[in-house]
């Protein structure tokens, strides 16, 4: 069984902003393309354009409707990938070592080359973060993109994971949760950030800012645009008036 580390130098993560999702898959298909072309063994699907596709995703994204307890209803679009949790039960149950915590920086990953394919660490997952490959026989995982964050020869603006550099909504962020200053720190404290499913003793690095409540009244969003911008017209549009009004 593989140990996890009593502590690491940084604990890199991210802040899902749930309230500013919206639903679209961007992280979905960036994630896939990325560690497709870049990392370990491709994403392979299995009959892809068939009448029962399946394929191996890093990252999915679940909508609900939800009600809460004061305000209107309203949908809410839930992106899911690996917490990298500190007490992670995915990496104490594997037999061979092949998953891991690193001490450097947090990050749960899998070594593929140790991996046996038993599912062990899929069955021990509460979030259903990992998925079994089908082609290469080995468990996959987000990596918060290992290959990108450190690549030197990236642009620093890439330097982050695919799924927050390609969120047109700005819903996802990245940074280090060891640093109180950091950019993901802040917006955990400000906002509210609350980890998945506490009661299950895991302590996911990853945190979600929950949706704001929406309002219950009707808004007619049309209405700032329909104000007349004067009282009398002036310029051409009195004389147009007075011509059309034949006086």
């Amino acid at each position: 069984m593989t140990e996890l580390p009593t502590s690491t130098d940084r604990k890199l993560g991210l802040v899902i902003d749930l309230d500013t999702c919206v639903g679209c898959h961007a992280c979905v298909v960036s994630c896939k393309g990325w560690n497709t072309e870049n990392y370990g063994a491709p994403l392979s699907d299995q009959d892809a354009y068939g009448a029962a596709p399946q394929g191996t995703f890093l990252n999915r994204v679940h909508t609900y409707e939800v009600q809460p307890p004061e305000g209107a209803a309203q949908t809410v679009h839930f992106p899911k990938s690996c917490l990298h949790c500190d007490d992670a039960p995915c990496v104490t149950v594997c037999p061979t070592g092949a998953s891991y915590k690193r001490s450097e920086d947090g990050i749960v990953l899998v070594n593929e080359n140790d991996c046996i394919g038993c599912g062990l660490c899929a069955w021990a997952c509460p979030y259903g973060a990992r998925e079994l490959d089908q082609a290469a026989g080995v468990m996959k995982k987000c990596t918060l993109c290992v290959d990108r964050i450190y690549n030197e020869n990236l642009p620093e603006e890439d330097r982050v994971p695919a799924c927050v550099r390609t969120c047109p909504a700005g819903a996802r962020h990245f940074g280090d949760f060891a640093d109180p200053e950091s950019n993901v720190s802040q917006l955990s404290r400000e906002r509210g950030g609350m980890d998945l499913m506490p009661e299950l003793g895991t302590n996911p690095v990853n945190k979600y800012l929950p949706p704001r409540p929406k309002q219950t009244e009707e808004i007619d969003i049309l209405a700032p645009f329909l104000t007349p911008v004067a009282e009398e017209p002036k310029g051409f549009l009195k004389w147009l008036d007075k011509a059309l009004g034949g006086d």
